[in-house]
Order: structure tokens, then C-alpha cells, then sequence
């Protein structure tokens, strides 16, 4: 192994990318001004000192350290984003979640397990990407209709497919280009499963972890967001009016509720004249019942999406936006010495003025045993109203109601799910067939997505992540910058040199921690194809079987567990799991320990160096 020599711009690259390190985990500095200060760092650094070749040409040039930013990695994980947010603005999967959550519904956790362990195996013979990407929505929408918290899953998600890649040739491009590099050194050829017995026992240590610490240790940063979007705990009143085609005609009431009225409270049923009260015994839905219902605004959501012509609006109409016209759900209060005070809804003819329905009204200081379409109004109720974007947002000009923009969501298009379906089917197909490089298949499929409406641009462009193209870009630059002055090498050749006169399993042990370490900074294809060539130099110089050093290789690359651009399907979960970088760094660097140790007893043992 070459000697490499310290240089003034390779201390300047380990400062800049400790210094990238403590700015990312310190919270109060937002990634994005973190990752764009350490982009101008290196391009200060390398200006002002430049790193001359023999030809008399710079090593490192500005262009080397930006092209991060248009990286086909990069693009990708963008692309893929829109897709995603395709599938959920349409209400997509909303079907499979509710399989799963049936199957799960005594054991929640349970059915989250076999989600990963699913997700693990499939890793091992798939490309981990669009695997990812299939289960990203699937797990987000089971944990929701289950009570769990999207950080909760969305890690575990990205960690189990790294883990599964471990177990077999194809597992990870990183492999591949690993294996590639070892058999232009001069090694020989690797068979399919040669390392899949080593592959399995690290992923399923590394498993147990993922299943039972890992969710110990996340945060779930989501709670304000989502209590504005969603409503959080607070219920609002609906009312449903019971047509011949309803089908919770001819339901009757099981212990008091009723079955096609779940996670809702049944406050009132006017039949006729007739109001009937709660326990409800004995009761059956009829034609032309008014059911009063309290409920928190996403299950009602849910309902509605599931049967549009459920809910009626409050001013005892039914709810007929047009079809194919993006609707919005938000909240809005009645307004201090607002017309509405002390009217019902018809009379103020608050529909007809804005073109917005109430659907639901809360009122928190008494309990409400009328139907909406009969309630006066107060001052401080709050409305939940549905109606086209453009006139929920005039609300804010309305001098009757204080409009909570905060509170604004879309109301998924299930009419175009199919569409969404076919379009993110026909994007893995593409990518996991290898019919086309998945940057193509998944740029094809985001345009698709929004010129057949199931999102609009405003939707996808919420849907990329500003945080993750500007963590890509200075991480690729900061491996470049890492490759170009020869600091990874100076670094193996240090660790390797400090342990020389060591045990061979010693040394391999140490080997591979660098590695796992490194591939966090450095990208992990970068990475296999930089240290595979000292892995083959170092079996070499001990005179031993070279396979375990190839193995510390993959293994340690495959380790890119402790920072969100490490591996893209860190950065397919930050988003929708609402991570910091300081998520990945306390949850991924026991990982990384625990691989490295079951690693250090496991591979030494089984290729005979003890």
C-alpha cells in the first residue's frame, strides 16, 4: 500500500468535514445553510490553495464539486418524492393499508415486523430503491391507521433494505462495484451466494436492533404540523343523512355502535320528529334517518374519501364538487360580531355567497343534541368547510370567518388512484427489470403523475425536499474533495500501520470500522471501488485468504446508517419520517457499532483467522 503524503489541502478537507458534521447535528443551524456553507468552503479552499497534477492541471476543479448537485442519484430521489406524493394525493393505497391494518389489527406491531422482514428479503435479490419507495407509503398509512408514529417506521424501513443488500452478489450496486474491483486486482470470482451465510447473520443482529431499539431512540417531530393539517384530537359534529343507497341502511347496533361507524361517537339519530338518544340498543339505521356523529376531522376525511356521498354538508345538502377539481379541507372561526351569530347555516346562505360547504362544526362549550342544519351559530365556533383551493383561500377576505390557513389540506382524488397505481407500477417494473436506469423511469413517472392529474405542480413541488438536494450536493463534494488529496487512503494507510503487528482478526476488525465510518462521509459506491484495492494490498501483505478483507469492504460500505446522504434510502425517509441528521446519527452509529461486532466475532471465525 502506498504511502500518502499529508498535504495543506487534505487537513483542510478533515477540518471542513468534522466542522460539516457538528453544524448537521447541531439543530439550531438548518441543513440546508450548513450543506450550501460547506459547498463554498471547499470551493474557497481549493481556489485559493489548488491541487496541481503532474500534467499541470487541477486535481479537484470547481466543476468536480458542484456536480453533486446534478448527480443521477440526486435526481432520482427527487423524482421519486413526486411519485410518492402522487400516490398519496390520490388515495392510492389507501386499500392495501386497509388489508394490512384488518391482518394486523389484534397484533399492530406485528404486522409492521413482517413489513420490514418482507422489505429485508426482497432487498437481497432487488435493487433497495424502488423497494423502498413501494413500502414508503404503505407503512406511512399503516402506521397512521394504527395508532404509530411515521418516525416510528420510516428508518426501521431505510435500515431493514440495507441490511437485506448485504445478503447476496446483486444485493447493492456497492457490491457489485466492490466485487468488480476485487476481480480487476486480480482476485477471483465471486459466486452469487458465496457471502450470503456472513450477509444473513449481520442483517438479522442488525434487525433486532432495528426492531426493538431503534424505535426507542426516534423522535416524532411531526406532532405540530400535523395537529394544524389534521385537527389532531379535537372532534368536530357531522351530520349524514340516510338515502336508499347508503349502506349503513339496515345496520344495527352491536354493544351500542355501529359497525360501518367506527372510531366515530353516535350523539344523536332525528327520525321524523323522533330523537333518539344514546345507549343505542336495538336500533337499525333507516331511509331517512339524520345521523349525528362527532369525530376527529381525519377519520371523517377518511370516510368521505371513502364514500363521497356519506357525509351531507351542514346546510343539509349534499357535498357535489365538481368532479376532477381539487378539493380543500380547513377550519375557519366565526368571527366576533360576525352576520352568522346566532343564525343557522342556510340562513346566512354562507354556501351560496362562497362556494365553500361546511361540513362540521365543534363547539366546545356544551354538548350539541341538534342537527347542524338546525344549530345557530356562536361566535368561536370553529367550521370545518370543503371547497375548491381557490375558494377556501378567499376565505381570508370573508369579515364573518377568521380562516386558519395553517390548517389547509387536499383532499385525495380517489377518482385517479387507479392512475397513480399504474403510473408508480409501470416506474419500479422499469427500474427493477433493468428496462431502464431508474432516473429515467422515475423522471418519466413524475411527469406522467402530473399531466394525468393526479398532482398538480404546486403539489410537487411541496414534494421535493430542498433539504436533501443541498445535503447531496455537499456531500458528493465533500468524497470528492476526500478522494481527490488522498485523505481516505491516508487515513487506511494510518489505521492499518497502528494496528500492524496485530492479530490478523484485529486488523480486520479495524479495517472494517474504518470503512463503516468512512462510507458515512464518503458516498458507499465511492467508498467499495477506493478501499477494495488496499483490501486485496493488506490480505496480500499478511499473506491470508483476501476474501474477509473484501467482505470488511462491502460489509463497512453497506454500514450507511449514521447520516441521511450516506444512502438514498436515507433520504427517500427523511421527508416523510421528519428526521434531523442528528436522527441518523444517534440512531444509525449503534448500528453501525452493532454490525461491526457481530462482524468481529461472526467472519473471522468463519473463514478460520482465529
Amino acid at each position: 500500500m502506498d504511502l500518502v503524503e499529508p498535504t495543506i489541502q487534505m487537513w483542510l478537507t478533515f477540518a471542513i468535514v468534522l466542522g460539516a458534521i457538528v453544524a448537521y447535528a447541531y439543530d439550531r443551524i438548518p441543513l440546508e445553510i450548513s450543506s450550501i456553507a460547506t459547498v463554498a468552503l471547499l470551493l474557497l479552499v481549493f481556489e485559493l490553495a489548488p491541487m496541481m497534477g503532474a500534467d499541470g492541471e487541477r486535481v479537484i476543479t470547481r466543476r468536480d464539486l458542484l456536480q453533486g448537485f446534478a448527480d443521477p442519484a440526486l435526481i432520482t430521489i427527487m423524482a421519486l418524492l413526486v411519485v410518492g406524493q402522487g400516490l398519496v394525493q390520490t388515495g392510492a393505497l389507501n386499500g392495501p393499508a386497509r388489508f394490512l391494518m384488518v391482518l394486523g389489527k389484534s397484533f399492530p406491531r406485528l404486522i409492521i415486523v413482517a413489513c420490514l422482514v418482507v422489505v429485508m428479503i426482497i432487498s437481497a435479490v432487488l435493487n433497495n430503491t424502488p423497494v423502498v419507495v413501494i413500502f414508503i407509503p404503505i407503512l406511512a398509512a399503516l402506521a397512521e391507521r394504527l395508532g404509530k408514529k411515521a418516525a416510528m417506521v420510516m428508518m426501521p424501513l431505510s435500515f431493514a433494505a440495507i441490511l437485506g443488500g448485504n445478503m447476496t452478489k446483486i444485493g447493492s450496486s456497492t457490491n457489485l462495484l466492490a466485487i468488480g474491483a476485487y476481480e480487476q486486482a486480480g482476485g477471483g470470482g465471486i459466486g452469487f451466494f458465496d457471502f450470503t451465510v456472513a450477509g444473513a447473520v449481520i442483517a438479522l443482529v442488525g434487525f433486532v436492533y432495528v426492531i426493538l431499539i431503534a424505535p426507542r431512540l426516534l423522535v416524532d417531530r411531526a406532532g405540530l404540523a400535523k395537529r394544524l393539517a389534521g385537527g389532531g384530537g379535537k372532534q368536530f359534529l357531522f351530520q349524514m343523512e340516510l338515502a336508499p343507497d347508503n349502506g349503513l341502511v339496515g345496520q344495527s347496533a352491536v354493544a351500542g355502535m355501529f359497525p360501518g361507524l367506527k372510531d366515530v361517537t353516535v350523539r344523536m339519530i332525528e327520525r321524523g320528529r323522533e330523537k333518539l338518544l344514546p345507549p343505542y340498543d336495538d336500533i337499525t339505521l333507516e331511509v331517512g334517518d339524520v345521523v349525528l356523529v362527532a369525530a376527529t376531522r381525519s377519520v371523517m376525511t377518511e370516510l368521505l374519501n371513502a364514500s363521497p356521498d356519506l357525509v351531507s354538508s351542514a346546510e343539509g345538502e349534499d357535498v357535489d364538487d365538481k368532479a376532477g377539481e381539487r378539493r380543500v379541507i380547513a377550519e375557519a372561526v366565526v368571527a366576533p360580531a360576525s352576520r352568522m351569530d346566532g343564525r343557522t347555516l342556510a340562513q346566512t346562505g354562507f354556501r351560496a355567497d362562497t362556494g365553500v360547504s361546511v361540513l362540521g362544526v365543534q363547539r366546545r362549550s356544551r354538548m350539541i343534541r341538534a342537527a347542524l342544519s338546525q344549530l345557530r351559530l356562536e361566535a368561536g365556533d370553529v367550521l370545518l368547510v370543503m371547497g375548491s383551493r381557490s375558494a377556501v383561500l378567499a376565505l381570508r377576505d370573508n369579515r364573518d370567518v377568521l380562516l386558519m390557513e395553517s390548517s389547509a389540506s387536499d383532499v385525495p382524488m380517489q377518482e385517479f388512484a387507479w392512475r397513480a397505481l399504474a403510473i408508480f407500477a409501470g416506474v419500479v417494473a422499469l427500474a427493477a427489470l433493468e428496462i431502464m436506469p431508474i432516473v429515467v423511469s422515475s423522471l418519466l413517472g413524475a411527469t406522467l403523475m402530473m399531466a394525468s392529474r393526479c398532482l398538480n405542480v404546486r403539489q410537487a413541488g411541496r414534494a421535493i425536499d430542498r433539504r436533501v438536494f443541498t445535503i447531496v450536493g455537499a456531500a458528493l463534494a465533500l468524497g470528492t474533495a476526500m478522494q481527490g488529496t488522498g485523505g481516505a487512503t491516508w487515513l487506511a494507510h494510518a489505521v492499518i500501520e497502528s494496528l500492524r503487528g496485530a492479530p490478523v482478526a484485529v486488523l480486520l476488525s479495524g479495517f472494517f470500522l474504518l470503512v463503516a465510518l468512512l462510507t458515512n462521509v464518503l458516498s458507499n459506491n465511492a467508498t467499495a471501488v477506493l478501499f477494495t484495492p488496499i483490501a486485496v494490498s493488506i490480505a496480500s501483505e499478511l499473506g491470508v485468504d483476501p476474501i474477509p478483507f473484501l467482505l470488511a469492504v462491502i460489509f463497512g460500505a453497506n454500514c450507511s446508517f449514521a447520516t441521511p446522504m450516506s444512502y438514498q434510502t436515507n433520504l427517500l425517509v427523511m421527508a416523510p419520517g421528519h428526521y434531523r441528521f442528528v436522527d441518523f446519527l444517534k440512531v444509525g452509529t449503534p448500528l453501525i457499532f452493532v454490525c461491526w461486532i457481530t462482524f468481529s466475532l461472526f467472519v473471522p471465525w468463519y473463514y478460520g483467522l482465529l
